[in-house]
């Protein structure tokens, strides 16, 4: 797409708004690029030589520059002035996904929904790379959409983690398959009710056209609803009902039901990733992988061998007989509760940071039947207790910063206890973002590791 003429303010210099800005600029685009951090704190590296006008610690008069239009990056509030003024005027919003689809003639798997985006992504993924096809895995997940356009041919797949705050802002964006996983409150702070965060998320489906898929997830009553919203062919994944079409279990083997057939899959035991809710990944993933016309034995052959993502559920070492286990992307307590869930051994639970407008009771109630010692650490932390003490929680430790709550944590543990970072909450109250905690994790146990060595 030719962009010489367009005037385009892009705010939000995190990864995505870079890229952004840079393509944009490529593309023949007089681009002003503004952030509301220093420039000290912004990594403009991959801007050098390209013709953007960066404004730091400010945002341009919209009424004044009169763009064409916007680029939003993800967590840029909406409030803020140059959004409302653009609003005021007419002026479109894009998310960055928007500008990378109009750069694209490859087709989207777009995976979203509030738990379990970037394991799918990433084993989706692997199941198309394992098979051969040319593919690029993007989005939310850590590489901006846009930076993967560049390469993509007409007959190339690209999957995309995208998540609520990307989809908010799309127009033409279509998902030849697109894949809801779950529903849970989460971002309630950024949309105000669970109804509007819904309401984004099934926007991966409003483009859709006959001959798309959308992959939903059957047993997730708001998800299974979103079936009625898209033009393409619903198929839904099941870990609880015999559906009649669709993906479901039969006994521990994963089956496909299509126009009368069923065609097995692979026996749950050998799928690698281990708990339901990596069975509802990989359930979806199959989902995607089968409507993007994979066989069966190419997507087994994955699901054996995928380990996994960084900071979801990562092994990281262990020391003394304690296992530490890093799943910084535990970001609302839905995510930390299936991790929770996923291990039979008594728990040392390090949580907190900041909350994102969610409700703690339910991720304490069930921590109550799980957690022999509970660390708590940010600005969140206050919340947290107050709720764990609801639960009758008695063990709690308030921790004055992460690499003590990490040190406590792993003093509290005995031989044969896992030590588990599962926050429940964002990182943004100490870390630019959740890869950078868990990496922080993953360096503290290390150097500990070594220590005892």
């Amino acid at each position: 797409m030719d962009f010489r003429g367009n005037k385009v303010l892009v705010i939000g210099l995190a990864r995505s708004g870079v890229a952004a800005a840079r393509v944009l600029a490529e593309h023949g685009a007089r681009v002003w690029a503004a952030d509301s951090k220093p420039v000290e704190e912004l990594d403009l590296s991959a801007l050098a030589g390209i013709q953007v006008e960066v404004l730091a610690e400010s945002y341009p008069d919209v009424g004044t520059l009169r763009p064409d239009f916007l680029v939003l990056s993800p967590g840029v509030p909406h409030s803020i002035p140059p959004i409302q003024s653009a609003k005021e005027m007419g002026i479109p919003l894009w998310s960055e996904i928007e500008l990378a689809y109009r750069l694209t003639e490859a087709r989207i798997a777009a995976i979203t929904g509030t738990n379990g985006k970037t394991t799918t992504t990433a084993l989706l993924g692997q199941i198309l790379q394992d098979a051969g096809k040319r593919s690029v895995v993007a989005g939310n997940i850590g590489k901006a959409l846009t930076q993967e356009t560049a390469d993509t041919a007409p007959g190339d797949i690209i999957v995309a983690e995208v998540s609520s705050f990307q989809l908010e802002c799309i127009h033409k964006f279509r998902a030849r398959v697109a894949v809801i996983l779950n529903l849970t409150p989460d971002h309630l702070d950024r949309h105000g009710t669970f109804d509007n965060y819904a309401a984004a998320k099934a926007r991966v489906l409003e483009n859709q056209q006959a001959g798309d898929w959308a992959v939903l997830n059957y047993d997730d009553q708001a998800v299974r609803a979103m079936g009625a919203l898209t033009r393409g062919r619903p198929v839904y994944f099941s870990q609880k009902e015999d559906l009649a079409e669709g993906l479901c279990l039969q006994g521990d083997w994963l089956v496909i039901r299509e126009q009368g057939r069923e065609i097995p899959v692979i026996d749950r035991k050998k799928i690698f990733i281990r708990g339901d809710h990596n069975l509802e990944n990989a359930m979806a993933a199959t989902g995607a992988a089968w409507a993007l016309g994979l066989e069966p034995e190419q997507i087994s052959s994955t699901l054996q061998n995928f380990r996994g993502v960084a900071h979801r559920q990562e092994y990281v070492a262990e020391i003394e007989g304690v296992r530490f286990v890093n799943d910084s992307k535990g970001t609302n307590p839905d995510a930390a509760i299936k991790a929770l869930k996923a291990f039979n051994e008594p728990i040392v639970l390090i949580a907190g940071g900041k909350n994102k407008g969610c409700d703690f009771n339910e991720f304490m109630a069930v921590a109550r039947t799980k957690v022999k010692e509970l660390v708590l650490v940010g600005v969140a932390a206050g919340e947290m207790e107050e709720a764990a003490r609801r639960q009758g929680i008695k063990r709690i430790n308030i921790s004055s910063g992460f690499a003590d709550a990490v040190e406590l944590a792993a003093n509290l543990a005995a031989p044969g206890d896992v030590v588990l970072l599962s926050p429940a909450c964002t990182s943004w109250d100490m870390f630019k973002s959740f890869e950078e905690r868990g990496e922080l994790f993953k360096e503290l146990v290390r150097n500990r590791l070594r220590d005892k060595a």
